[in-house]
């Protein structure tokens, strides 16, 4: 469902994603980890067709995704990581106009939106500009909006980021859910205990370079621990100032 070959991208003098070879099978849903400028968002951007790979091939819905591009967004829904969101939009309009722009009629919109609206629980706010939305509320409409045109993948640039506990339960049940009936899903996420439970396949990066990649159920520790042994190691320093009686 998603293949990478030899993927880069450099940015003049930086190399943001360095020959990585990555295969995603449909209904799988593959978590991306890494530290802050490890690649992953620019990933996710070349995956779905908003960056050109420097070199190397992706192929995504059995697409070539640098020669298909518009057929490839009529396949995909994409979470990003600015939302995408318009504030003088309300939430509703927001769900029309996606089922506009993916060639839906409007009865099947209208039937989608409130079938959305209603599974995020965001039916008292769908008259609300997104202006005035909460963080919440904002993630819940652009992840709403990435559903309603029933895609094939769906590319989720950190869902599960700044959002209370019931927002994110919601959200990782209906992915589990989709990805049971062939989704595939591909999401960035730094929220190691929610990849744990939903994941079917964790993927580290690291300086542009994946460093791991399998099923969660063959780490050999933990995947917080094996995340710090592989990408990212906690630094300790002892404040010993912090706590002490003030002079």
């Amino acid at each position: 469902m998603i293949s990478c070959r030899n993927l880069t991208r450099r940015f003049v003098d930086f190399l943001a994603v360095n020959q990585i070879n990555l295969e995603v099978a449909q209904g799988a849903i593959c978590a991306l980890l890494g530290p802050n400028g490890a690649g992953k968002s620019t990933t996710l951007k070349l995956l779905t067709g908003l960056l050109a790979p420097t070199s190397g091939r992706i192929t995504v819905c059995g697409l070539d995704v640098s020669a298909n591009q518009l057929e490839l967004k009529r396949r995909i829904g994409v979470l990003p990581e600015d939302l995408g969101l318009f504030d003088d939009l309300t939430v509703d309009e927001h769900l029309l106009l996606t089922g506009s722009v993916y060639g839906l009629d409007k009865r099947e919109t209208r039937a989608r939106t409130a079938q959305l609206l209603h599974a995020l629980s965001l039916e008292h706010g769908r008259h609300t500009f997104a202006g005035a939305c909460s963080h919440g509320m904002r993630k819940k409409t652009a992840f709403a909006m990435a559903l309603l045109p029933n895609p094939r993948a769906l590319f989720l640039d950190e869902p599960f980021e700044a959002i209370d506990p019931v927002t994110s339960k919601i959200m990782r049940d209906l992915l589990v859910a989709v990805a049971r009936r062939g989704v595939t899903v591909f999401l960035t996420s730094h929220i190691l205990s929610v990849v744990e439970q939903i994941s079917t396949q964790v993927v580290m990066i690291r300086k542009g370079k994946i460093v791991w990649d399998s099923p969660p159920g063959e780490l050999p520790q933990s995947l917080e621990q094996h995340y710090f042994d592989l990408v990212e190691t906690p630094v300790v320093e002892e404040l010993s100032w912090l706590g002490s009686p003030q002079s």
